[in-house]
């Protein structure tokens, strides 16, 4: 399968191995973006991808940032629709203890493309039984048995 990318910073996405399933998302501004704890801001990227009908973008973490300087995403994943062209930005928090200043150039973020299902809903009354059930938020416990 081909992305199409156009880059306004001269870099594109990349994978850093072979056996890399996303691939680098680089930081594209003038200059440096602080982030204090706590706050919230789209880092600019500079990309624009053409994703094929039947695949997503996922914007991912990357989780040395995480584990190191408690840098995440605000929602977590971010959803690259097919039909979407304008230029990707990374929503990030610091959910660290001290401000973390992003450079142009920084890797900030990971780029997973995926197939997806559509699905027609059918409206139900009831739905089939499971052994499971409607247990759910850790109803199995924390150790195994």
């Amino acid at each position: 399968m081909k992305l199409k990318v156009r880059s306004v910073s001269g870099r594109y996405p990349e994978y850093a191995t072979t056996g890399a399933s996303g691939m680098d998302l680089r930081a594209y501004t003038d200059e440096p973006i602080v982030l204090q704890p706590m706050e919230r801001k789209l880092i600019p990227t500079g990309i624009f991808v053409e994703i094929p009908v039947g695949y997503e973008g996922q914007i991912r973490a990357r989780s040395g940032l995480a584990i190191k300087h408690g840098l995440g995403l605000v929602n977590s994943i971010g959803t690259i629709d097919s039909d979407y062209r304008g230029e990707l930005k990374v929503p990030m928090i610091n959910f660290g203890s001290e401000a973390y200043t992003i450079n142009d150039g920084d890797r900030i973020a990971q780029l997973v493309i995926c197939e997806y299902t559509r699905v027609e809903i059918e409206a139900c009354d009831e739905l089939s039984d499971t052994a499971r059930g409607e247990g759910g938020f850790g109803h199995t416990g924390i150790k195994e048995i």
